[in-house]
């Protein structure tokens, strides 16, 4: 069983630290992927896992076995980069034999491993193509196999689609995830920018930023509980509208008050802190409805429609003293730029954060 564990673990260059007290328990068979905005770290964590950056402090266990001072060929750790790394002057076979060869292994072991890990990744008609000859995605592909014929322990992913056009992006996503069915026992860790890949391929998401872990959990279950702004804002596009808004509290119903004269009461059925600290509202635009009643959460002006056939994103105003406003209706609205209409959502979509950015519905 291969599990990671990672406790108290920093990293600095001199005075500056660049990742703070990571604490995260990865379990066998997961596929965990590290997301935030550039310079979060996410690379850093990445490649200290693998032993290419020292860990400054804490520790980094595999199998329990602390392998803080473990040489990176001796950790069974197989790393994909975003370059592909391939030998140009070699066939697709040598390029996933290499690393086999240089372990002694026998002729047969070498060639019963790389057409086993050719044919999982659809590569057994390219084994005797040079790299050139083969498409972005593909090499990718052979990239994987390199690694999988290694038989790790644990496969480290960064940023594998990032040289990737768009819809190759897809089709090599797709195939990540169906070569993860294929090996449920393997333990993964993928390092992406694209919150899309996050979503859909991790078992658990790690959102970093500033150095700091802000959540880890299902990726469901950041976008429907964020932890706090930052999350609300990062996972998920459009990004969560966040609006100020009057709060008061009664039992266990908070009543929040707009100041174009729209409301919600918010259940939330336990709080830690107290509910007048919560200065804004979260909602997410593909949670906003149109409506002519007076029972409505915000009214704003549009500024620009996107008409994106499958879905209509609005646009609106700065509200409440430059605080955007986007909401994305599924389906054709025909809305003039200018107009101004109202919006409204169900109150179980809406989130609460306090001054310091924590949401009420997380704790």
């Amino acid at each position: 069983m291969t599990s990671l564990s990672l406790k108290d673990v920093s990293k600095s260059y001199g005075e500056v630290e660049v990742l703070r007290n990571i604490d995260l328990e990865i379990e066998q068979g997961e596929l965990i992927v590290f997301v935030g905005p550039s310079g979060c770290g996410k690379s850093t964590l990445l490649r200290m896992i693998a032993g290419l950056e020292k860990i400054t402090g804490g520790t980094l266990e595999i199998d329990d076995v602390v392998v803080n001072d473990v040489p990176p060929a001796q950790r069974g750790i197989a790393m994909v980069f975003q370059s592909y790394a391939l030998y140009p002057h070699m066939t697709v076979y040598d390029n996933m034999a290499f690393a086999l060869r240089l372990a002694h292994k026998s002729k047969e072991e070498i060639d019963t491993a790389v057409k086993s890990a050719a044919e999982t990744l659809q590569l057994t008609q390219y084994l005797d193509r040079l790299p050139k000859a083969l498409s972005g995605g593909q090499r990718q592909r052979v990239a994987i196999g390199r690694s999988i014929v290694r038989d790790p322990k644990v496969f480290l992913f960064d940023e594998p689609l990032s040289n990737l056009d768009a819809a190759l992006r897809v089709a090599t996503r797709i195939e990540i995830a169906q070569l993860k069915e294929s090996m449920p026992e393997s333990t993964m860790i993928y390092v992406t920018h694209d919150q899309v890949e996050a979503m859909t391929l991790a078992s658990r998401i790690v959102v970093l930023h500033g150095g700091n872990v802000e959540q880890f959990g299902a990726p469901l279950d950041l976008y429907e509980r964020p932890a706090n702004t930052f999350v609300a804002q990062f996972i998920g596009s459009p990004a969560m509208n966040l609006i100020t808004a009057e709060v008061t509290a009664t039992g266990n119903v908070t009543s929040v008050k707009m100041t174009d004269g729209g409301h919600a009461d918010v259940p939330i059925a336990s709080r830690d802190g107290d509910i007048a600290d919560a200065v804004k509202l979260g909602v997410r635009p593909e949670d906003l409805t149109v409506t002519e009643s007076d029972d409505y959460l915000v009214s704003a002006e549009v500024e620009i429609v996107e008409a994106l056939g499958e879905t209509t994103v609005l646009y609106f105003k700065s509200q409440n003293g430059g605080e955007a406003l986007i909401a994305k209706l599924p389906g054709i609205h025909k809305i003039d730029k200018g107009t101004t209409i109202r919006l409204t959502a169900v109150p179980e979509k809406l989130h609460l954060f306090d001054n310091e950015g924590r949401s009420f519905l997380y704790r």
